[in-house]
């Protein structure tokens, strides 16, 4: 049963490969001409980096106050009571877009409790089974249900359904983020942000920022995406959502000076919060990481005091797909936390699962909507509490 589901994933993945390969073969001539990341070992001088930050004048737009205010009118509400809301409205629509997955798994377990009356090897088959097909990655399941033949052992168990809570509890355990995990919430800090396009990188960023700026830190965001056509306009937009400053170049211009830029417009400003949007093209790793460590030098040398926190955006629709991208993103950048988008609506929210337990990396934020405020922090319990709810008849 494990070696046809092996396979199987094989097979999906190699599909998924040559997928890729078609679409990124159109898109690499076009890297042939990105003159702003340089592919020489030889390392690029402090003074270098300078001038060529200063060579384009950057752009500062400050949006202006908005006639709307739905968030003032929420703020006039008790503070406790808007959390307690906002969480519980979370929480339904966290449910409402597991719905899929939900689907997949719960009935799964559903079905297997029932069916079975012993706890043997056709059990642990089918149960590894249901999990696998739940995107929750399969080393991620061999660890899980190794964990669970050794309990059921030690313990005595006897009956299938009191595996149930077993399984919720290993999934919990591991998704836990360490205690430093939003450490650049409260602190002043610089966020870089990476992701392939049409994951939701840009709105994720729109998103992240309309947070923080709520949360009365303030926000400035880099325009530093300067290669995907369109992107610096789709992160202007967001970033009058979200009534916070933007520093740009034009388009093709070196993300690294307009790193350098929004730098100085943060400590000019005295910003909480700089928040950069990066490439992220998987298809030319040694221009990308050429161009990471560009930008890190920048930041290590005129924000050395900043807190710094690279965040990884994934769409959860890809599945294992995902997890993929996360791996070689892995080998490339320090990756210090994920952003999953467009959980509702997906069957593979399993992955949430895999990426954390297999890549040691936490999703610190998830999407579960369209709206600007469909961006929260990811709770790993209210996750497996909703992805364990039972479906309405």
């Amino acid at each position: 049963m494990f070696e046809f589901f092996k396979k199987k994933f094989k097979k999906e993945s190699e599909d998924e490969q040559s997928q890729q390969e078609a679409f990124t073969s159109e898109q690499a001539q076009d890297d042939l001409s990105y003159g702003n990341v340089t592919d020489t070992s030889e390392p690029i001088s402090a003074q270098e980096e300078i001038s060529e930050a200063q060579m384009v004048e950057p752009e500062f737009s400050q949006t202006e106050e908005k006639k709307e205010e739905p968030e003032k009118k929420e703020a006039a509400d008790p503070e406790g009571s808007q959390e307690a809301a906002s969480k519980k409205g979370f929480f339904s629509r966290l449910v409402q877009g597991l719905t899929k997955t939900r689907a997949q798994i719960v009935t799964g377990f559903d079905t297997l409790f029932s069916k079975f009356h012993a706890i043997d090897d056709d059990f642990y088959d089918e149960l590894e089974e249901i999990m696998i097909m739940g995107d929750l990655g399969v080393r991620t399941t061999e660890e899980i249900i190794e964990d669970l033949k050794a309990s059921v052992k030690q313990e005595h168990i006897k009956k299938p359904e009191e595996c149930r809570q077993f399984l919720i509890d290993s999934i919990k355990a591991r998704m836990q983020p360490g205690e430093d995990a939003y450490r650049f919430e409260t602190e002043k800090s610089i966020l870089l942000v990476i992701g392939v396009n049409g994951v939701g990188k840009t709105t994720s960023i729109g998103k992240l920022a309309a947070k923080m700026k709520r949360g009365g830190r303030k926000v400035v965001v880099a325009a530093a995406d300067t290669f995907r056509a369109g992107a610096i306009e789709q992160l202007r937009e967001w970033t009058v959502r979200a009534d916070v400053q933007l520093v740009a170049q034009q388009e093709g211009s070196d993300a690294a000076a307009v790193v350098f830029d929004a730098i100085q417009a943060a400590k000019s400003r005295d910003a909480d919060l700089l928040i950069c949007d990066t490439a992220g093209r998987l298809h030319n790793k040694k221009n990308l990481m050429e161009e990471l460590r560009k930008i890190d030098r920048i930041v290590g040398r005129e924000y050395p005091d900043a807190y710094r926190e690279t965040l990884l955006v994934l769409d959860a629709t890809t599945g294992q797909n995902a997890l993929e991208q996360a791996r070689v993103f892995k080998e490339i950048a320090d990756i210090t936390g994920i952003i999953l988008t467009k959980l509702d609506g997906t069957a593979k929210g399993g992955i949430v699962v895999a990426i954390e337990s297999e890549l040691k990396i936490p999703v610190k934020y998830i999407g579960v909507g369209e709206s600007i405020d469909d961006l929260q922090r990811f709770d790993p319990d209210a996750f497996v509490n909703a992805l364990f709810t039972p479906l309405e008849e």
